[in-house]
């Protein structure tokens, strides 16, 4: 576990690091990469994140889906009287509609509508996962609470329905330590 920690501590220093002109290109060729990919053509609902901080920018890739006329839901953290707060999908009408959330991410209102898990609707869904670090084996580091691996566990016809998204310097070489209960994302973008 101390060894993931590390890695997260590495590779967002690496990723704070990166010049603005760095950033807007990979912004830029990830949109053309998920705009243009089949999953976003045909799927009519979109589960995606607004990022925050030093992520990938994936507002105009959430406006897109908008205008397209896409279902798109986005991530709330909701706070449990008992035991770990759950993320939830809440659907949004435009990117206006977001405010400070859980640790300051841009969160929808806790109003909206929530995404209702149904297999039958999972070929015409897209999930994009944020992360820190990632391996050519999918596996994936996120930032330690866990809350996409708890919320697809019980999904898993969304598995092969996401695609996690970053810059270079988060595709690490080698295996990543990964836990049995850790969810790979069936394809991984960094750019």
């Amino acid at each position: 576990m101390e060894r993931k920690t590390e890695i997260r501590s590495r590779v967002l220093a690496i990723r704070g690091g990166l010049d603005e002109e760095t950033r807007r290109r990979a912004q830029i060729l990830l949109t053309e990469r998920i705009l243009g990919h089949q999953w976003f053509y045909r799927s009519e609902i979109l589960l995606g994140f607004a990022s925050y901080g030093s992520e990938i920018d994936t507002y105009e890739i959430l406006g897109e889906a908008l205008k397209a006329g896409k279902k798109v839901y986005l991530p709330k953290v909701l706070a449990k009287a008992q035991g770990e707060p759950e993320m939830v999908f809440l659907r949004i009408h435009s990117l206006q509609e977001l405010c400070p959330g859980y640790k300051g991410i841009p969160e929808p209102p806790e109003q909206a509508p929530e995404y209702r898990y149904a297999a039958e609707e999972a070929e015409r869904t897209l999930m994009l996962m944020p992360g820190v670090a990632f391996d050519g084996y999918r596996n994936r580091i996120g930032y330690g609470k866990g809350f996409y691996d708890r919320y697809l566990a019980d999904k898993p016809a969304l598995w092969v329905r996401t695609i996690a998204v970053g810059f270079r310097c988060q595709m690490l070489d080698g295996e990543l330590p990964h836990e049995e209960e850790d969810i790979r994302p069936y394809q991984v973008i960094c750019i």
